[in-house]
């Protein structure tokens, strides 16, 4: 009996350019018969190969899925849609019902050197390949193109080595954006720059009634310490801070969250925009990362006390955007007040410092996190601070490797962090 897994395995490799894939699969298949559990053995050559045939193919299949470029040709009952695509295996027919569900209602033909596919609106047709010259140069609607694809262009979020691994150079030369992009990466920088020059806009006029009406303003609170028993006290009554002037433009305090019997705290620097919209730290992108990494070194979430420095979102409007805007040390210094009534309440073993913000309030004094990364230093009241960036850097960092290595190193962070938990 033949696994189903390797049926399914094998439709997708026997689309492979390899030349010897019919003698590779028969090989894997006699193998079967005397090793059942073969295909779960995953240090095996045959399977480690196997995969990588599989990978080639899938991978092969979502290229022409995104880079597939129609070109019309013809008008009214002659209207049609023909598109020239250069695969490296033979994946034509594999793929030609995922573009008959796409375009059911064109009549289309895509071209291959290996085979074409053609939908006439109610059949699909497989045929030989062909030539490029077979298939239209260009068409009126590229023009068109071209200008939707310059203005859509965003160069301050441009990473060239991530972009070329997703779209790769071979693909070029059939794309009719394809001619924009060296121009477009050449005048990047510039572009960045100009955008960041540019002033932040105002809200719109209704929009400190619609903050009244939808956002009320808590009743202002004394400066006198807190004097909460316990969190959900001490939470309430953060909710009509007044001590720094960024209540006035926050949604809401975003409190710390967590057991209040933790035996660590995670200091970060500042809620983020959908933290402040939210009220819950650590829910958004940088959150997302923090999770991830958490997960991965062991550590539940649920079993820690997670905070910011700061408990007021702080940022500059520019549009329909608010971008963040890191709070200098009168504000830091401000809120210093609601962290140290956390330290005191919860009394954890061990407190992490994401960043230099949250280091400098749990310090008392800037630091440089990059050369102390990884240390643990301990404050006057015999508390141990352990110092580490925060995981925004990490979104931060253009190029795919070195975004991964950065992950792979808060990672390790977090790995010893573990490890003082556990002494």
């Amino acid at each position: 009996v033949v696994p189903r897994d390797f049926i399914e395995r094998a439709e997708t490799v026997i689309c492979h350019c390899d030349p010897e894939r019919f003698g590779f699969l028969y090989r894997l298949l006699w193998r079967l018969r005397s090793e059942p559990k073969l295909l779960s053995i995953a240090t095996d050559p045959d399977i480690r190969r196997l995969e990588a045939m599989e990978k080639a193919v899938h991978r092969d299949i979502h290229k022409m899925r995104a880079f597939v470029r129609f070109r019309k040709i013809g008008e009214g009952p002659d209207e049609r849609y023909v598109a020239w695509f250069e695969p490296d295996h033979y994946i034509v027919e594999r793929n030609a019902d995922f573009f008959v569900r796409r375009f059911t209602g064109m009549r289309w033909t895509i071209l291959t050197p290996h085979a074409s596919a053609d939908w006439d609106g109610e059949r699909l047709a497989m045929g030989p390949g062909a030539a490029k010259r077979d298939a239209p140069a260009e068409d009126d609607a590229e023009a068109l193109w071209r200008t939707y694809f310059e203005n859509i262009f965003n160069p301050a979020r441009l990473k060239v080595k991530a972009m070329q691994k997703e779209m790769p150079k071979k693909y070029w030369r059939n794309l009719p954006e394809a001619s924009l992009i060296p121009d477009l990466i050449a005048g990047a920088d510039k572009a960045a720059s100009d955008m960041i020059a540019r002033m932040p806009t105002s809200p719109a006029p209704h929009h400190a009634k619609v903050k009244a009406k939808h956002w009320p303003t808590p009743e202002p609170s004394d400066v006198a310490a807190p004097e909460a028993d316990d969190i959900p006290e001490l939470r309430e009554e953060a909710k009509g801070c007044r001590r720094c002037p960024l209540w006035r433009d926050a949604t809401q305090t975003v409190f710390g969250e967590g057991p209040e019997n933790a035996d660590v705290i995670f200091v970060g620097e500042q809620p983020g925009d959908q933290e402040d919209l939210a009220g819950k730290p650590f829910v958004g992108p940088a959150g997302k990362v923090f999770d991830s990494i958490l997960d991965d070194a062991a550590i539940d979430r649920h079993k820690v006390y997670v905070t910011n420095a700061v408990k007021h979102f702080k940022f500059e409007p520019r549009g329909k955007r608010r971008i963040h805007s890191k709070p200098n040390a009168g504000e830091i210094q401000a809120c210093r007040w609601w962290l140290d009534k956390e330290l005191d309440l919860v009394k954890p073993n061990l407190v992490v410092a994401l960043g230099a913000t949250a280091a400098q309030s749990l310090l008392g004094k800037a630091v440089p996190i990059t050369k102390m990364r990884g240390d643990v230093v301990e404050r006057e009241d015999g508390l141990r601070v352990f110092l580490t960036i925060h995981p925004s850097f990490i979104l931060r960092i253009r190029e795919q490797e070195d975004k991964e290595a950065e992950r792979e190193r808060f990672l390790q962070d977090m790995r010893k962090v573990k490890q003082l938990m556990g002494a």
